[in-house]
């Protein structure tokens, strides 16, 4: 029996009506563009309101909305630098009133006994100081303070003093702390220099705030700069929470960490969950450096590049992120320790481009401290969620309107199977023939309106290892 929606059963003027249905219109698999969310501090010089989500599409429009220098302006800036056409949104935090701004040091002594440059590296960007013979400590200092003052971006401003250029973090909080330094004397002999790392940052806005600002924005990757257990365990209830069965929006959370492999893999241990990548790049030699919030801004916006969910990202350069020193590049024991401990390690590969290893989320282990391995790629939950989008939406358009009759199951389940052929020809799922007997559309036992579904998914797994052995025939 044809059913229309428009033209009512008992007309009596004699006419040929013809409505339109469009509810079979859409045959294929839904889109999978990615919508990046970051979240960070403002400053009060950025015209953007606090806890109200605001876009971008520029350095100079970042800087207008947030600030010059503040933790969205970077955060941004790195995430475009990464990907130039990623869709991003910023929730911008104030700085909690009761935090405190990072401090640290650059102290030069002595006296210029011929001319060269002296490099201030400040997160990542240079401050170029020409050293001319006989300038003193104190002149070249406050050169590099002149220098700063001329450069719109940097996340600190920059002060000097008988021979010390003083930097003091934009925001207030711990975030400031990861304010990367650094100095390269070039040419310039009889100055030395001594660093003093940022320190001091405390007390970060909660991130709840803007959490709670996110609940309904039906965001994919959502990056934090606070990478400590505390808000990360606020991240990861709130993408538990949207991603679940009921909500349906699901995410994952970017992060990212620089100390030590150790710190890394015990904040890893501490989250546990399958929708948190923590990236880690050992920073602790290099003269020029990205904050890990940079860091962590990339690698989301590298991830949201790639629409395919169950394609790997092994390899995928970070552009826009300097390359570290060899001697602080992860060695091959190193990396698999962060994978099997649920660390998403970073490695220079050709070309001196940062790229990533093997995105791994942080869960290893069940709710019984079993090993679990189910969750390890990145890809198997969002291909999982991939799957649902697409189930989902096809029984939505199929049936918006529908009479649950005894023959509604199996057209339902017919839909289903057909979205599962299609993921399986692009290469999403696979072996859905052989699962097709555990496809399952019934009816509900106690509720008279509803219908459950069982849909086996055997998802695609990345080609990560290829192991050969090559025999010597003499």
């Amino acid at each position: 029996m044809i059913q229309f929606d428009q033209i009512p059963g008992s007309i009596m003027k004699p006419g040929v009506y013809v409505e339109f249905n469009t509810l079979t219109a859409v045959r294929g698999l839904p889109g999978n563009k990615q919508k990046i969310l970051i979240i960070g501090q403002k400053t009060s010089a950025g015209t953007a309101s606090a806890k109200v989500p605001a876009q971008a599409f520029s350095d100079e429009e970042a800087e207008a909305l947030f600030g010059p220098g503040s933790l969205c302006h970077q955060m941004l800036w790195a995430a475009l630098k990464a990907n130039p056409y990623a869709g991003i949104t910023v929730i911008p935090l104030a700085d909690d009133a009761n935090g405190a701004k990072a401090t640290g040091a650059f102290t030069l002594n002595g006296t210029a006994s011929a001319s060269g440059t002296i490099t201030f590296y400040i997160a990542g960007q240079a401050l170029i100081v020409g050293v001319a013979k006989g300038d003193t400590a104190t002149v070249i200092a406050s050169a590099a303070a002149a220098a700063a003052a001329k450069t719109h971006d940097l996340p600190v401003t920059v002060a000097s003093s008988e021979g010390v250029v003083t930097l003091t973090a934009r925001n207030k909080g711990t975030v400031g702390n990861q304010i990367t330094q650094g100095v390269q004397i070039t040419g310039t002999a009889g100055v030395t220099s001594s660093t003093t790392s940022m320190s001091g940052g405390a007390t970060d806005p909660d991130i709840q705030d803007a959490l709670t600002v996110a609940l309904a924005g039906g965001y994919d990757i959502i990056v934090t700069p606070y990478n400590t257990q505390t808000p990360l365990a606020s991240l990861r209830d709130h993408l538990d929470a949207v991603s679940g069965p009921l909500e349906q929006r699901p995410a994952i959370g970017v992060y990212a960490v620089k100390n030590t492999l150790s710190d890394a893999t015990t904040l890893a241990g501490q989250l546990n969950s399958g929708r948190l990548v923590g990236a880690f790049a050992r920073y602790s030699n290099t003269t020029r450096r990205n904050p890990p919030y940079e860091i962590a801004s990339a690698v989301a916006a590298v991830m949201a590049s790639e629409d395919d969910p169950a394609r790997p990202l092994n390899g995928m350069n970070l552009n826009g992120i300097y390359p570290y020193s060899v001697a602080d590049r992860l060695l091959r024991s190193e990396q698999e320790s962060c994978m099997n401990n649920g660390v998403t390690p970073l490695e220079v590969g050709p070309g001196e481009l940062v790229r990533i290893v093997r995105a791994v989320s942080t869960y290893t282990v069940d709710g019984n401290g079993i090993a679990d391995p189910s969750l390890l790629d990145i890809t198997t939950i969002r291909t999982l969620d991939y799957v649902r989008k697409a189930v989902r939406e096809r029984i939505a358009l199929r049936f918006p309107r529908e009479k649950l009759s005894a023959k509604t199951p199996q057209r339902v389940r017919a839909e289903i199977i057909d979205v599962l052929l299609k993921l399986e020809e692009a290469e999403i799922v696979e072996n859905v023939a052989d699962n097709l007997d555990g496809v399952t559309v019934e009816r509900n036992a106690s509720d008279a309106n509803r219908l459950d579904a069982k849909i086996p998914t055997d998802v695609v797994n990345g080609l990560h290892v290829v192991a050969g052995r090559i025999d010597l025939i003499l």
